[in-house]
């Protein structure tokens, strides 16, 4: 039996050991075209696949491509300077032992939101998905402001921190 206490950064299991807290979704703002790499002159069956997580790679865009600082990554993924560093590492391990051994290189899978929010209009009744850095929180059917989180069926706090900032 597991027992997961939300306010806290552990949870317990039955006899009281302490276990890792859930992983966070990290944020990403990119979403790769095409997700499968492997070298031009070995065959399929030939190879050995290594799987680069989607924050993974959002990671290397981030500081290999935009060159933004660590601090500047940690903040757009919405993690920690430690937990970037940790994701970068291990992706440009990946990406080391890909090209030195010869292996295909599959982009898939992790821990990620887009932050795109499936949202309805409790005016209108109708659903739309929602941006939450870009678009107002009015629905753009009717213009109404009473809109809620399909997913939750409630009022989204991230839209509600939007509001603040606003």
């Amino acid at each position: 039996m597991i027992l997961i206490l939300c306010s806290l950064a552990y949870a317990k299991d039955a006899g009281g050991e302490k276990m890792v807290r859930p992983i966070k979704c990290r944020r990403i703002r990119f979403f790769p075209q095409y997700t499968y790499y492997m070298p031009l002159n070995k065959d399929k069956y030939q190879l050995e696949e290594i799987t680069l997580k989607v924050e993974e790679l959002e990671a290397l865009r981030l500081k290999d491509i935009e060159g933004l600082s660590q601090e500047e990554c940690a903040k757009s993924m919405e993690v920690s300077r430690q937990t970037f560093q940790n994701i970068i590492d291990s992706a440009r391990r990946k990406v080391a032992m890909a090209l030195i051994q010869g292996n295909a290189i599959h982009v898939n899978g992790g821990d990620y939101t887009i932050g795109l929010c499936k949202i309805k209009c409790l005016s209108c009744q109708q659903l739309y998905i929602m941006d939450h850095e870009k678009d107002r929180p009015v629905c753009p059917f009717c213009g109404s402001k009473e809109i809620i989180c399909h997913k939750n069926n409630r009022f989204c706090h991230r839209w509600s921190i939007n509001r603040i900032e606003d």
